[in-house]
């Protein structure tokens, strides 16, 4: 293997892990703003347990988020020099503002809601967890934009064969991030929807099983109550909201996810066409949609795969909104690409080696293929198991059922199953490009960057396989770590987070009645007059 794709595993594998926390942070913090402005206007308890729970695990969350998020920067500088070179003048003003305006008032207003409890004010501790929420998708959207670019540069010119940016608002405004960016949001709250639900699920079917709860003849439950372990109505309350609340979110993201990915088709069908044909294994030209094809691993021959089941004019109308559009396939965009771009790379320093070597406009249709069917089936089973569960919860608990128990938990994973598939699909089709060229007539000439001219030149392979095994062996104790964090607070249900409900605690019991927030630290924690109490 080459150092250029050692580098790209490294990349994949810090982003790919990385963008496990991103969604639930962000999805987290839209479900606690709202539950602690319904405690502020209510008064009842049960918002404020469920703000405290479900604030606590958004924390482990944020924290191990930005641990791993500041890997990312440095490897542009130190595995990916010529790719920083290139983009400078452009990805560094997005960043820029993404690091000293979103991510420094998300810290900031966070840092107050964190050892904000009994100190602040009320109204001013809601409005910190609702600055730090909005500003976490202003991060986002700032990140999307430079990530936007990439796919579809805009608002350059060349200058000495470097884009230099002339117009800040064409690349805030650019059509390519204006659809990404709320695919990308929809699709956090398809992590917290499912997240809310699997745990909630949990919980009360833990209730069931501990004989807390039961049900009468009509199958409606009758609310018990253990407050020697923390478990009295208003914590039947806490997990049975959470789960409506978790499924009607992932209910409503999947159809935000659905309308703004089918706009996503339609400007990738204009401005990445390869990656559309390799998306359907579409070698030839035609109109339908495959539901399954099949070829030889690894092959890049378009003979080797052959379509098994076809929706007929489904491709078309995901690419043009009709039902006869002809999209091109991969033999057909081969030629068009060649004529565009060369057959071989560049007899340039930047290529080393590589160059003048044959050029493969063709992704990995493998990963293409799968990776966009994997993202659509996560998506229709999330969303599925939230309208099943509605449904099931009708009467106010869940069944006895360990089994369904046990699918409600595992059900977590899949709405970050397809937030992952949809990252990989939509990088690794834009290959051989790190920097798409713009197809637009109006677009600027010579704005693209091919991935083997980005890796950084005086990285050896032997660094690079260091630090990717170094990157993934201490990542993987970092997940070890925050699963290990979240499942002792899961399984610990809202005491964990409000050690004051249970009768033996130190602090005493704070009913949120006397105006001040109060919530004191997790398991352990004996001081409730500790600023670092919640924190911990």
């Amino acid at each position: 293997m080459e150092a250029l794709e050692i580098a790209r595993w490294q990349f994949g594998i810090t982003t790919v892990y990385h963008f496990l926390m991103v969604p639930l942070t962000i999805g987290l913090g839209i479900v606690v703003a709202p539950l602690q402005t319904a405690w502020f206007v209510t008064g009842r308890e049960q918002y404020l347990r469920m703000t405290k729970f479900w604030g606590k695990l958004f924390l482990i969350n944020f924290i191990m988020g930005v641990a791993t998020g500041l890997v990312q920067e440095f490897q542009f500088g130190m595995a990916w020099s010529e790719y920083s070179r290139f983009v400078g003048d452009v990805f560094g003003a997005p960043l820029a503002m993404e690091s000293l305006l979103a991510f420094f008032t998300e810290s900031i207003f966070l840092g107050l809601w964190i050892f904000g409890w009994q100190r602040l004010p009320k109204i001013v501790h809601l409005l910190s967890i609702w600055a730090a929420t909005l500003a976490s998708i202003g991060s986002a959207y700032f990140i999307l934009a430079a990530n936007s670019w990439m796919q579809h540069p805009v608002g350059v010119e060349m200058v000495d064969g470097r884009p230099v940016m002339v117009d800040i608002w064409a690349v805030l405004t650019n059509n390519t991030l204006l659809v990404a960016f709320p695919h990308t949001i929809f699709g956090a709250f398809s992590v917290a929807g499912g997240f809310l639900l699997g745990i909630a699920w949990y919980h009360l079917w833990k209730r069931r099983r501990d004989g807390i709860d039961t049900v009468d003849a009509a199958g409606k439950v009758v609310v018990g109550s253990n407050p020697a372990i923390g478990r009295d109505a208003a914590d039947h309350k806490v997990w049975l909201q959470s789960l409506r609340i978790g499924a009607v979110v992932a209910l409503v993201s999947f159809a935000g996810v659905s309308l703004t990915g089918d706009l996503q088709a339609k400007l990738m069908f204009q401005q990445q066409p390869m990656k559309m044909a390799a998306a359907e294994a579409a070698c030839h030209d035609g109109t339908g949609f495959s539901v399954l094809s099949v070829g030889d691993l690894g092959s890049k021959d378009c003979g080797d795969v052959v379509a098994v089941m076809e929706l007929p004019g489904l491709l078309s109308f995901l690419a043009n909104g009709d039902f006869n559009t002809e999209v091109k396939g991969v033999n057909t965009l081969i030629p068009e690409y060649e004529q565009k771009f060369g057959t071989a790379l560049p007899d340039d320093p930047v290529y080393g080696e590589r160059a003048g070597q044959p050029i493969e406009y063709v992704p990995v249709m493998e990963v293409t293929y799968w990776g966009f069917r994997l993202m659509i089936t996560f998506g229709m089973l999330a969303a599925a198991a939230a309208a099943v569960a509605l449904w099931l919860v009708r009467k106010g608990t869940v069944p006895e059922s360990r089994w369904l128990m046990r699918l409600a938990v595992l059900g977590i994973l899949a709405p970050f199953g397809a937030n992952s598939a949809g990252w990989i699909f939509t990088e690794m089709g834009r290959q051989p490009f790190v920097v798409a060229p713009n197809p637009d007539p109006n677009g600027i000439d010579d704005v693209f960057m091919f991935t083997a001219a980005a890796v950084s030149p005086g990285v050896s392979l032997g660094e690079l396989v260091f630090s990717v095994s170094a990157f993934t062996l201490v990542y993987l104790s970092l997940l070890v770590v925050e699963v290990r964090l979240l499942a002792t607070y899961c399984r610990g249900g809202v005491p964990a987070a409000m050690p004051e409900l249970l009768p033996a605690h130190d602090g005493g019991r704070d009913n949120g009645k006397d105006g001040d927030g109060a919530g004191h630290g997790g398991p352990g924690s004996k001081d409730g007059d500790d600023v670092l109490a919640f924190a911990y």
